[in-house]
């Protein structure tokens, strides 16, 4: 066994961590949302994760935050996002995961199908040179079988499956904040630098708001989701992002509505959280007017520029298309923060272990078919 003293805990009593959908912050949003979540504690030897001496008496205490989804009236799913935060050595990801999966299982409903993990532990693929072009781009993953046969190595039961879809991101950039913002401006590339610069002449200001700010930034987010034809949230959602309280927690969260305006008109908006060491791009939003001001640039460096004054030593730019591919649909994305520096993340993504091997095959038709998930 890997894992010991595995118990139920208040999601108060999370650790904290830079992740901000393993956060207590992050339950209180869900919470307010109307789901159901629960945290696990648990603790393993370190010489049992990684390669260590027998004799290595070292005790990782680690948890998880997990999101019950009522998909309909009979059935429900377990999903940890970014979850968990502790990653044992690669060989040893599949084995550490089908125990950590029979382990919470009595803390789960009785109708649960499946847990499904958001790994955001990087990609075995994203470490292989023969998946780069000649050019340094990413090929991406291989096929589902390659990638499951290569997950469910050294597990008992070979249970787990590639998830249809990724939920969060699962590729991103990374921002080292150590260094001085003179060094961060030098490491963007010209034509950034150039726009941050053009946007604080042409007299784009940023600031921090809170629930005053909610309208304006709910008509920026509609104007973007029915430009780019995204899946529209309620104000709702954003709502509950500003509105959740997690200060008398392990694991708090510093929010910020970041607003860019220009002669008083809101031109872009984003919503910036600070956890532990990392700052968060959650969520953002922009006019199709007055583009020639650049004010998502400014926001963006406002952003960089408060995580690190809030002691924030990385900053994630939260979601990009896999690589420069024009045809993906985050292609903008990916061109405007690569602009910024940092380096480009892969992840795993999503991971499905069943635990009702009847209803999960039904629940992934109904998931690949998009025809929602009433089982019943």
């Amino acid at each position: 066994m890997m894992l010991f003293n595995i118990h139920r805990k208040e999601t108060e009593e999370l650790y904290e961590t830079p992740i901000v959908q393993q956060t207590a912050f992050w339950s209180d949003v869900k919470a307010q949302l109307g789901a159901d979540t629960l945290a696990v504690n648990f603790k393993a030897r370190q010489s049992d994760l990684f390669y260590r001496p027998k004799d290595d008496k070292t005790i990782l205490s680690s948890d998880i935050l997990v999101i019950i989804w009522q998909i309909d009236r009979c059935h429900s799913i377990a999903y940890i996002p970014y979850g968990p935060e502790l990653e044992p050595a690669e060989e040893f990801h599949g084995l550490f995961l089908e125990e950590l999966s029979e382990s919470i299982r009595p803390f789960l409903p009785k109708d649960c199908i499946l847990i499904r993990y958001d790994l955001c532990w990087q990609s075995y693929w994203a470490k292989d040179e023969e998946y780069f072009d000649d050019n340094g781009a990413w090929k991406g993953h291989p096929d589902s079988l390659t990638q499951e046969f290569r997950f469910n190595f050294n597990t008992h039961r070979w249970n787990f499956k590639k998830a249809c879809f990724n939920i969060l991101p699962s590729n991103t950039i990374y921002l080292d904040l150590r260094p001085d913002t003179e060094v961060l401006l030098q490491k963007m590339k010209p034509k950034t630098r150039y726009n941050i610069r053009l946007s604080s002449r042409k007299g784009v200001q940023v600031k921090s708001m809170g629930l005053e700010g909610l309208d304006s930034w709910y008509g920026l987010y509609k104007e973007t989701a029915a430009r780019n034809h995204l899946l529209l949230n309620d104000i709702k959602h954003f709502e509950a992002v500003l509105q959740a309280k997690a200060e008398d927690s392990q694991s708090p969260a510093d929010v910020r509505l970041l607003m860019a305006e220009w002669n008083g008109k809101p031109l872009a908006a984003m919503f910036l959280v600070m956890t532990a060491n990392r700052g968060s791009y959650l969520y953002g939003a922009s006019s199709s007017q007055h583009r020639n001001l650049m004010a998502t640039y400014a926001l963006q460096w406002e952003a960089i520029q408060l995580s690190k004054a809030n002691g924030c030593t990385e900053y994630d730019m939260f979601g990009i298309s896999p690589s420069a591919d024009p045809s993906h649909p985050l292609y903008g994305l990916y061109k405007f923060k690569v602009g910024f520096g940092g380096e480009i993340y892969h992840s795993l993504g999503c991971w499905d272990y069943p635990l009702d091997e009847e209803k999960y095959p039904l629940f992934r038709a109904s998931e690949i078919n998009g025809q929602g998930y009433h089982l019943s």
